[in-house]
């Protein structure tokens, strides 16, 4: 299976918007508004991506600098279509994003999730791929659901796909 990882389009939105509904996610009419910074101003730091099989959307990933850091990301949003799980294209997209960083100059990049039982298996993921567990926020996103972040020093070394 060979992805193409290219900058979202417009285009790409219904298939986006669907594999967010189908993960729930958050409410998918959300995206226009997270991406607009990305179509409309040619000077954003944002960058959003989607992994293309067939010229059809099954991945997108989201990331952008923290404000008031030098070198620090945020990866805001990272998912596969439900459909395309469990074949490593999380990972391959993963590593994308941190060669990405990497060679931009990027030094550390931030994840973070909820700390609901569903989520364990997205937890165990940043952990497999060398993510340090470096804080829980009790009820961030709303009573009893936490948000767990993790850290990831970004090193030249992690280049090779």
């Amino acid at each position: 299976m060979i992805i193409n990882i290219v900058p979202v389009q417009r285009s790409h939105l219904p298939a986006l918007k669907n594999m967010i509904d189908k993960l729930g996610l958050f409410p998918s009419e959300f995206l226009d508004g997270m991406m607009s910074d990305f179509f409309t101003n040619p000077a954003t730091t944002d960058r959003w991506y989607t992994g293309l099989l067939d010229d059809h959307p099954i991945t997108v990933v989201y990331f952008a600098p923290e404000k008031l850091t030098e070198g620090t990301h945020n990866l805001y949003l990272i998912a596969v279509d439900p459909d395309f799980e469990g074949k490593g294209i999380g990972s391959y997209l993963l590593k994308f994003v941190e060669n990405n960083l990497i060679q931009s100059g990027a030094r550390v990049l931030i994840v973070e999730t909820s700390g609901l039982p569903e989520f364990q298996l997205t937890r165990k993921f940043y952990e497999k791929h060398g993510y340090h567990h470096e804080a829980t926020i009790r009820d961030f996103y709303k009573d009893g659901d936490d948000k767990v972040v993790f850290w990831k020093k970004l090193k030249i070394d992690l280049l090779p796909l």
